[in-house]
Formats: structure tokens, C-alpha cells, sequence
């Protein structure tokens, strides 16, 4: 099960995945949504799939200084198998390949889980206020 980049028929088992993870995905953030809009700037998204189907996913962003990782997911039946960290090291390397040189991602508070998740692949908690401006 090695990561590769996102083909156009993994739309629908994509979405999915987003789905069972993600279930406030909704409105703007519907993985639908999500994707065509993320299609109409680049492709840097990265699956894994295993007998047909999509097992753990991470979208990559990168400004040609900084990269963020978002959607990071795993099927719920297939966490603790290492696929989370296969598929973020694979996003890593590519950002990595592409010139970044610092890596961010955003966890909502209280999810202390997947904090300790992203501790264990080398990510520190920074002091920052996040901030949004939605636009629509």
C-alpha cells in the first residue's frame, strides 16, 4: 500500500472517506466542495488504497515557502495500522521535493488524539492565534 497521487475516478470513495471522517463536512467544507475547488488550483492530493478502496487521504497546500497539510484521514477500521503516518510522510517528501521548508497543520482544540498523533511525527505546538475570514 503505497501512496500515490489522487486520479480522477477516486472522487466519489474520496468524498467517502471525508465523509466518515470529517462528518461536520458540510456546506462550503462538503467534500465535494472541498475537492473542486482544490482541483481548480492544483492536484497535490495523496490516497492510499488497499483492495479498491481509499484508506487513509491528506490534501497538501504549499505557497512556495510554507506547506500545510489538511484532510489528513484514515477509515476509522483501519486506524493503528501506520497509515496516517505512511500517507503524512508521503505528503512531507513531496513538499520537501517541491523546495518547502516548514510544514503547518491546524487541529481544532480539545482534540488531544491527533495532537498526540502529529507529536509523535515530529510536529511542536507553536504559540499563534488562528484566525479566519470567511467570504462567502
Amino acid at each position: 500500500m503505497t501512496p500515490r497521487k489522487y486520479q480522477e475516478g477516486d472522487a466519489p470513495r474520496l468524498a467517502a472517506l471525508w465523509k466518515a471522517s470529517f462528518p461536520d463536512y458540510i456546506g462550503y467544507n462538503a467534500p465535494e466542495a472541498i475537492l473542486a475547488a482544490k482541483l481548480a488550483v492544483d492536484d497535490h492530493i495523496y490516497v492510499i488504497e488497499d483492495a479498491g478502496e481509499l484508506v487513509a487521504s491528506c490534501l497538501v497546500g504549499y505557497d512556495g515557502h510554507r506547506g500545510w497539510l489538511y484532510s489528513v484521514a484514515v477509515a476509522a477500521e483501519r486506524q493503528g495500522q501506520g497509515l496516517g503516518k505512511r500517507i503524512v510522510e508521503h505528503a512531507i517528501e513531496q513538499l520537501r521535493a517541491m523546495g518547502c521548508i516548514k510544514v503547518n497543520l491546524q487541529i481544532r482544540g480539545g482534540n488531544d488524539e491527533v495532537a498526540d498523533f502529529y507529536r509523535r511525527l515530529g510536529f511542536a505546538t507553536e504559540e499563534r492565534i488562528s484566525m479566519g475570514l470567511r467570504l462567502s
